[in-house]
């Protein structure tokens, strides 16, 4: 087991934008107001399990199906690359949401909002790059933090407001965009070596 920190901070960062919980909040706050109660911490277990299962078994569906984990991660990086415009621009290129109270906090809560194809495809992305113990521990990072903010939502939209929400999200979207330019660098390189 050999833990790096800049790998660890680094596909934490990743999956954070990925992710874009603090994005995600007034998402999270109109899924409460339609609902009701939503369960934190199944939301964020579920997240978590979902992408910690992605990242050891993504690679062998991908196999199964005869694709490899660079080309994935070239397509992974086009969808970073559409996720952060959807950040940057303010416009939604697809959402899908329930409303049924039973199930919010695991549809579409936990997947496809926390762990979407966006974040399951960085995953298989960022195993391409880093150890797979660095990016559990980010994974396990994020889903701590993802707990904190569904259980805080509320409290983080009055302290930042609308404004604040906005100007988080687009400076992570412009991150994303670096992340996904640096991926499709890197592994279009190799595929083309």
């Amino acid at each position: 087991m050999q833990l790096n920190l800049k790998e660890i901070f680094t596909a934490f960062m990743v999956l954070f934008a990925v992710i874009d919980i603090v994005g995600n909040i007034p998402i999270v706050i109109d899924l409460r107001k339609k609902v009701g109660h939503i369960q934190s911490e199944k939301a964020s277990i579920i997240a978590g399990i979902i992408m910690t299962l992605f990242l050891f078994l993504g690679k062998s569906i991908l196999n199964l199906i005869g694709i490899d984990v660079n080309s994935f991660a070239v397509a992974g990086a086009f969808i970073l690359f559409f996720i952060a415009l959807e950040m940057i621009l303010g416009i939604t290129l697809y959402k899908e949401e329930s409303t049924n109270p039973l199930t919010a906090s695991v549809f579409p809560l936990a997947f496809p909002l926390i762990a979407g194809p966006g974040s399951l495809t960085t995953l298989l992305s960022l195993r391409a790059e880093f150890r797979v113990e660095n990016i559990i521990l980010a994974i396990i990072l994020n889903v701590i933090l993802i707990y904190v903010v569904l259980k805080t939502s509320s409290k983080i939209e009055r302290f930042l407001g609308v404004n604040g929400i906005n100007i988080i999200r687009k400076v992570f979207g412009v991150v994303l965009l670096a992340i996904a330019v640096k991926l499709f660098a890197h592994n279009i390189k190799i595929l083309f070596n």
